[in-house]
């Protein structure tokens, strides 16, 4: 695979990717195959770690250095350098198949620009051992069960077998964002200004205090450490310590890899509230940038990606969950996978259609990390007894009044 240089011609397309798994190798056969129909574009890619994404992609295209495209995950930060595909591209196909996401590259609703597609979608939700449950002779809570079912459940499972921890939830205000909204959080007033604490979403924040105070959460995993920092629960659940995971779709391959025949694991999604039964969405987009040189040859690039067949056989090969709204309807083949990853990802993307409006719009806030933070600090400051939860959510209002203040909106 080659790596763009300064010396790169002029018409290149210098591309920049960061993956946790085959997405950039995919990506670039998926290239090649375009170059050869159109032989006036050359691709080239620069497979870079994450964090070069993170901190040296913002200061190069700052500075005017940066790619033609790169994949990306901070939407809202980068949104100010995106190509607008729109001139190059069927708006009404891209509107059709990704109107969930686009939103998330977008100034606001009078924006209807088209800045790159979501090219994978990742979905929060919850594991369970299902041997647990059977060795228990606990049935499974149904697809519409709720939290408190969910946690009676896990309970009772977890006294029957021994195990330490009926449940667990990675520490991250993302993560706990999405049964906040099934509970009925807004998250946002009427006018789309975040408000972040209602009163459902500090009743949600008050549930899972008490459940890490009594022990069916495992409170170390938000307890055990400080400041925003995250930590999962992967490993309690590997090791058969954990009844029910709350996590996200990009735990599948780790978790066969690591679990294989120990135990029977499934996919069960999110406990249900009164505002549904939503995860959060997320993601990596594909994007091109507005420095560069040749903006129709990567629009035109970006929209072959975005074609359902090609984009069905990114997703099937890379073994991701689709953002594409028509292949995401479709019964996906996933290649080259075990049966475990496959009906695990089906499991997955059972789960789009569930997934929030208010969920979306959140995760496509350019300042949801502040709030993200917020949620995780005094969330945890209430389960180690610093505060209540009362004053917990007080001061997060408090929180995020000033941070949205100071950010300007």
């Amino acid at each position: 695979m080659a790596l763009w240089t300064s010396a790169a011609m002029a018409d290149d397309i210098r591309f920049m990717c960061a993956a946790d798994g085959n997405e950039c190798a995919v990506l670039q056969s998926l290239f090649d195959r375009y170059e050869k129909a159109n032989p006036g574009t050359h691709v080239v890619t620069d497979v870079v770690g994450y964090k070069a994404i993170l901190e040296n992609l913002p200061v190069q295209l700052a500075g005017g250095t940066g790619p033609d495209m790169a994949l990306v995950t901070d939407f809202g930060g980068l949104s100010k350098y995106f190509l607008d595909l729109t001139p190059y591209v069927d708006a009404d196909y891209w509107n059709t198949n990704f109107g969930n996401t686009l939103r998330w590259s977008r100034t606001g609703p009078a924006d209807k620009g088209i800045y790159g597609m979501n090219i994978q979608l990742t979905i929060t939700g919850a594991y369970i051992n299902k041997t647990l449950f059977e060795q228990a002779g606990i049935t499974v809570p149904g697809e519409k069960a709720t939290w408190d079912e969910w946690a009676d459940a896990a309970r009772k499972v977890a006294k029957a077998t021994g195990v330490p921890f009926p449940m667990a939830m990675d520490r991250s205000g993302h993560r706990i964002a999405g049964p906040a909204i099934s509970n009925g959080a807004k998250i946002f007033d009427d006018a789309g200004n975040p408000i972040l604490v209602d009163a459902p979403f500090a009743d949600f924040m008050g549930k899972f205090v008490e459940w890490n105070k009594d022990g069916t959460m495992a409170k170390d995993v938000w307890a055990g450490i400080g400041g925003t920092s995250y930590q999962d629960a992967a490993q309690e659940f590997i090791n058969a310590q954990l009844v029910f995971y709350y996590s996200g779709s990009w735990q599948v391959q780790r978790l066969d890899k690591a679990i294989g025949d120990s135990f029977d694991w499934e996919v069960v999604g999110s406990p249900c509230g009164p505002g549904g039964c939503s995860g959060m969405p997320g993601g990596s987009g594909l994007v091109g940038f507005k420095q560069t040189k040749n903006p129709e040859a990567v629009a035109k690039l970006i929209n072959y990606i975005a074609q359902k067949d090609n984009y069905a056989e990114f997703i099937s090969k890379t073994r991701n969950v689709p953002a594409h709204e028509g292949v995401a309807k479709e019964d996906l083949t996933y290649s080259d996978t075990s049966p475990n990853v496959a009906k695990a990802l089906k499991g997955w993307n059972a789960q789009i259609a569930k997934l929030s409006p208010i969920a979306y719009a959140y995760q496509g806030y350019k300042n949801n990390r502040t709030m993200f933070n917020i949620t995780v600090q005094r969330v945890t400051q209430a389960i180690v007894g610093e505060m209540s939860i009362n004053e917990a959510m007080e001061k997060a209002k408090q929180d995020v009044a000033a941070a949205i203040q100071s950010a300007g909106k």
